[in-house]
């Protein structure tokens, strides 16, 4: 038996005005999934428990089985280990990430346009993270680029007392009042203010501002933590995995639990990312390479649900469907090999409010020999209809391997 984890990061949603009240899922052309609903099972799952903030961390964490109240340490030190930046039990490490910022003359008066500078490239912005090491690191502070907005801070014998805002929290609005506070939230912000300045000149963002893309105005720090220690997968369930992702905390998250991270050209984490390159490689992983087990995410609904973008989360939709789902579903059932399918969202991230919530999220397990008959598409709405409810998402992957 193969098992596979199809997670369509921020994928629930709620009623969609373009779509009639419809939600993603209820709009979407999506055959593939709406078959494995039909014939397996489907329920809801609480992946986010009520004392953390809905992130896809903690939520991502909780689907592979592990309960973020015990092992969450911090959602940069996952992007750390991804990155490959050795820490130091002292060390606190945070997410940098380069946003676009209004013009106003007073920081504290700016307003949040873009959380990821247009989608800047990796390659664009790692020479505007080196230009903001080279003038703002120290041998206490460090800056180590990653995956086009997504960035790392290292501060060597910081304080995780401070209370951070994600940036994709706050798009389009002042950020006056979420500003940094506690424990060296001054030097946080001085570095963001000189940030500005140095980004400002920067010969990447003058390009980018003559082809009319977003400039990267700024650094936005977050997302602090300290060294996570996670059991290891294959030790928990006695089966070889990999994970295959184009966001650095999903690598991290695969690092730290001694899985095998696999990356895939032309995967970028939107709608127009690499979906085939990332079917063969979980099969490649499955049918070639001795693994059991294979944990296939995709960024594209997460970050249009960001962008308020209802259009291209349900295109991401079916280009999962067809391109992940069902090219899977095709190959194992040529082969004839058994396979056991999970495909659900980390958390939902509503059109409307642009935001993670911390709302249960649909859920389907496919067992290609064990066929069921519910008649059942995959929908919120039906997958509460069930009465199917895991009040402990870290529960639902002993569930799905049992």
């Amino acid at each position: 038996m193969k098992y596979i984890v199809v997670l369509g990061d921020g994928m629930a949603d709620y009623p969609v005005d373009e779509f009639g009240g419809k939600t993603i899922l209820e709009a979407a052309d999506k055959p593939n999934m709406d078959y494995m609903c039909a014939h397996g099972e489907l329920g809801m799952v609480k992946t986010v428990d009520d004392s953390m903030k809905p992130g896809s961390d903690v939520a991502n964490l909780s689907v592979l089985g592990y309960d973020s109240l015990k092992y969450y340490s911090g959602r940069s030190p996952l992007e750390a280990a991804s990155i490959g930046v050795d820490m130091l039990p002292t060390d606190v490490t945070f997410r940098c990430n380069l946003v676009t910022l209004s013009d106003e003359e007073n920081y504290s008066d700016k307003t949040m346009l873009d959380y990821s500078s247009g989608e800047i490239s990796s390659a664009e912005a790692a020479e505007l993270i080196k230009a903001v090491d080279e003038q703002l690191g120290t041998d206490i502070i460090k800056f180590y680029p990653g995956v086009s907005y997504r960035h790392l801070m290292v501060w060597h014998n910081g304080s995780t007392n401070v209370e951070l805002t994600p940036p994709h929290d706050i798009s389009d609005k002042k950020i006056t009042d979420f500003l940094p506070k506690g424990d060296g939230a001054d030097e946080i912000l001085e570095l963001m203010k000189k940030s500005s300045e140095i980004l400002k000149k920067h010969p990447v963002n003058l390009k980018r501002i003559s082809e009319g893309k977003n400039p990267a105005t700024s650094i936005w720090i977050w997302g602090e933590g300290r060294k996570p220690a996670l059991d290891s997968f294959e030790g928990k369930y006695h089966l070889k995995g990999s994970v295959i992702s184009a966001v650095d905390l999903i690598k991290g998250i695969a690092i730290c639990a001694g899985m095998e991270s696999i990356d895939v050209e032309g995967a970028t984490g939107t709608y127009q990312s690499n979906f085939d390159g990332k079917a063969d490689a979980a099969l490649k992983s499955l049918l070639d390479d001795g693994k059991d087990f294979v944990y296939i995410h995709m960024e594209a609904p997460d970050e249009c649900g960001h962008q308020g973008d209802a259009e291209h989360k349900k295109l991401s939709v079916e280009l999962i469907d067809e391109k992940v789902v069902g090219k899977i579903r095709r190959v194992l059932g040529e082969r004839g090999v058994d396979y056991k399918m999970l495909i659900m969202p980390d958390h939902p991230t509503p059109i409307k409010l642009k935001t993670h919530v911390s709302d249960p999220v649909p859920y389907v397990i496919f067992t290609s020999n064990d066929l069921k008959d519910t008649g059942l598409t995959y929908t919120e709405k039906n997958a509460k209809a069930t009465g199917n409810f895991i009040e402990k998402g870290y529960t639902l992957m002993d569930k799905f391997l049992s």
